[in-house]
């Protein structure tokens, strides 16, 4: 039976088999270890903050628009504290495994709103300042607070998630 391939009929050889594979454990060549995920080196600073942006941009999408489903149910600044909660809590796994590459445990989901007090606390004076003593709209308030906190939110982040030497 002739195929398409070329010139003379097709065989079917036995599988290569490779030399290291059938010798013994000690004839085989060594092969190179390969660092384990926690002793990789962290990821460049530009990167990060990069990766941290782009989550930070869905983030506060995903804060908006529950703070804006929540506003048809309960006041302003409870909507603020729920939406906040929950896509705070979408951040950490987003960050964890996109920005600093490192397995989510339970101390780091902990220690990680002690990250964003800081956060919490701008964006929460901020909607309260710009609603109430501004006396502007409460829909665009966290938009326009967001941006204050978020360098500072990723310097704290960033020590938490990723320990060590920068």
């Amino acid at each position: 039976m002739q195929h398409d391939r070329g010139p003379g009929p097709v065989t079917h050889a036995a599988p290569r088999v490779r030399a290291h594979a059938a010798a013994s454990p000690e004839e085989r060549p060594a092969r190179p270890a390969r660092p384990a995920r926690s002793a990789r080196a962290p990821r460049p600073l530009a990167a990060q903050l990069l990766t941290f942006a782009v989550i930070g941009v869905l983030n506060t999408a995903t804060y908006y628009g529950l703070y804006l489903l929540l506003l048809a149910v309960v006041p302003y600044l409870t909507a603020h504290l729920v939406a906040f909660a929950l896509s705070m809590t979408g951040s950490f796994f987003l960050n964890a495994r996109f920005t600093y590459r490192t397995r989510p445990t339970l101390r780091k989901f902990l220690l990680f709103p002690l990250g964003n007090a800081t956060n919490f606390l701008i964006t929460t004076a901020g909607v309260y300042v710009v609603v109430d003593v501004l006396h502007q709209g409460h829909r665009l308030a966290p938009l326009l607070v967001s941006g204050v906190a978020v360098p500072v939110t990723f310097l704290v982040s960033r020590t938490i998630m990723s320990p060590g030497p920068r």
